[in-house]
């Protein structure tokens, strides 16, 4: 009779499971985030920052699976595919996108290396630097950066964009940003997928641009009240534009009943 062959879990993998498995059936938010390339103290100080929302997890991609097995959960089920190393998994009672914004917001700004493409023009602006005149000098010749010396020190004379948005960011213009304290990237969590639980919903594009969120809301604000005003509908912010134009009104109908 042929021996059978039989795999052994440690008691170690199988607490792993149950505390992971255990997290997929309490928590209302998984949200899986790619951590490649992130260093291991920035990775610890992130998790610390996370840790009054979220349970943060690095788990072999097999126990990850086997804890989505071992669940019996349709909806985490959806997960699978986009379980992968390298990755961190969240485990939160946060909705998916308070959770995203929050790996976000814990971003730090980091070193440029040759080779990498500009994720936005790259300028340096006007003003004094802590570089002494020396071979700096012509470092920053050699980019078009107009310079004068102010107090010993190097001092940028105008704006010059170093790299424009989409291209590779050569040997030089790397060396110069490290010596000006240019920070052009950010690394941190990157949010891959997230999945809501409750509402059985799974989301893959989570893209979080406050900025533009921001400018796009003054933009709708600032096209709402003149509408508002215009036709009369009253509301806090526009009760008191609409008095106003009232009053101008009335004071146009005084004149043209003066005239006849």
């Amino acid at each position: 009779m042929a021996n059978q062959k039989t795999t052994h879990i440690s008691e170690e993998k199988r607490r792993a499971v149950s505390e992971l498995t255990n997290l997929i059936k309490t928590k209302k938010t998984i949200l899986i985030a790619s951590i490649k390339g992130l260093p291991t103290s920035q990775f610890q100080e992130i998790g610390k920052k996370l840790r009054a929302s979220a349970s943060v997890k690095v788990p072999k991609k097999n126990l990850m699976l086997k804890a989505i097995e071992q669940s019996k959960d349709e909806h985490a089920a959806q997960l699978k595919d986009y379980v992968k190393e390298s990755s961190a998994v969240l485990f939160s009672d946060l909705d998916s996108f308070d959770l995203a914004l929050e790996l976000i917001k814990n971003k730090s700004p980091s070193k440029a290396k040759a080779g990498q493409e500009a994720p936005e023009d790259i300028e340096i602006q006007p003003g004094p630097t802590e570089l002494v005149p020396g071979p700096a000098i012509s470092e920053l010749g050699a980019l078009g950066i107009k310079i004068q010396i102010e107090g010993g020190k190097i001092s940028i004379k105008e704006a010059k964009v170093l790299t424009r948005k989409g291209e590779k960011i050569s040997d030089k213009a790397c060396d110069i940003m490290s010596k000006l304290g240019i920070k052009p990237f950010s690394i941190g969590f990157i949010p891959l997928v997230a999945l809501d639980r409750a509402e059985g919903k799974i989301y893959t594009e989570i893209k979080i641009d406050r900025e533009e969120t921001l400018k796009s809301l003054r933009s709708a604000y600032g096209r709402a009240v003149p509408f508002a005003v215009n036709i009369a509908y009253t509301t806090p912010e526009t009760i008191g534009f609409i008095i106003g134009k009232a009053g101008m009104q009335a004071k146009a109908l005084e004149k043209l009943e003066v005239k006849e």
